[in-house]
C-alpha cells in the first residue's frame, strides 16, 4: 500500500473513532508562545515533550535547521503573524545537535539535484540570477551560533514589539535535554 492510501485509511479510522477529540483546541496558543525549530523527524514528538507542551500550547514553525535567514522571509512573517494576530507574546528559537544542516555542502546538494533530474542549465541560470544560490543552500557550522544569529534577526526586526522576549535554546534529540543559549528576558531588563 502506498503512503497516500495508508494515510487515507488511517484517517478514516481516526475520524470514526473520534480520536480527534483529545486534540481539540483553539487557534490561539494557550501558552502564548511561538517556536522556530527544525523539521528533523527526531523532534516531532521529542521537542514538545521536552518543553512540556500539549497540543494547542504553542505555534511551532519548522524548517530545515530551524533558522531565520532573512528578516523579510516566510519564517519571520510567520513569527510576526503569531504575535500580532494569534496572541503569542514570546519567541523561542530551538536548534538541535546533530542537525543535518550542520556543515551542509551546497555543491553536494546541487549534484543531488542534477542526479534527480534538474537540468544543469537550470542550475547555471540560478547561479547567475542575482540570487546567491549557493548561500541559499548553505547550512551552518555551529548550532549555538546559528541559534544566536536567528535570535538576533528576530530580536532586531523593526516590526517586533520591544516587549517581546526572544529566547534561544538547543536540544539534544536523543535525550531531550534543553540548553539555554539566549535568555530573552535579559534584554528586556
Amino acid at each position: 500500500m502506498n503512503n497516500v492510501n495508508q494515510i487515507m485509511n488511517d484517517n478514516r479510522a481516526f475520524v470514526e473513532r473520534k480520536d480527534y477529540e483529545q486534540y481539540i483546541t483553539s487557534r490561539f496558543p494557550d501558552r502564548k508562545m511561538v517556536i522556530v525549530t527544525c523539521m528533523d523527524t527526531r523532534l516531532t514528538e521529542m521537542l514538545p515533550k521536552a518543553m512540556n507542551l500539549r497540543n494547542g500550547d504553542a505555534k511551532i514553525i519548522k524548517n530545515a535547521g530551524g533558522i531565520v535567514t532573512q528578516p523579510f522571509g516566510n519564517i519571520m512573517r510567520s513569527v510576526l503573524i503569531a504575535i500580532y494576530e494569534l496572541q503569542a507574546d514570546e519567541v523561542f528559537v530551538v536548534g538541535h545537535h546533530g542537525c543535518g544542516m550542520t556543515g551542509l555542502n551546497p555543491e553536494v546538494i546541487v549534484q543531488h539535484m542534477t542526479e534527480r533530474g534538474v537540468p544543469e542549465q537550470t542550475v547555471e541560470t540560478l547561479r547567475h540570477s542575482g540570487l546567491n544560490f549557493m548561500r541559499w543552500l548553505t547550512g551552518f557550522d555551529n548550532v549555538k551560533e546559528s541559534v544566536e544569529k536567528s535570535v538576533g534577526i528576530i530580536r532586531n526586526h523593526p516590526l517586533l514589539p520591544p516587549n517581546v522576549p526572544v529566547h534561544g535554546m538547543t536540544i539534544e534529540p536523543e535525550t531531550g535535554q534543553l540548553d539555554l543559549i539566549v535568555n530573552g528576558y535579559d534584554r528586556l531588563k
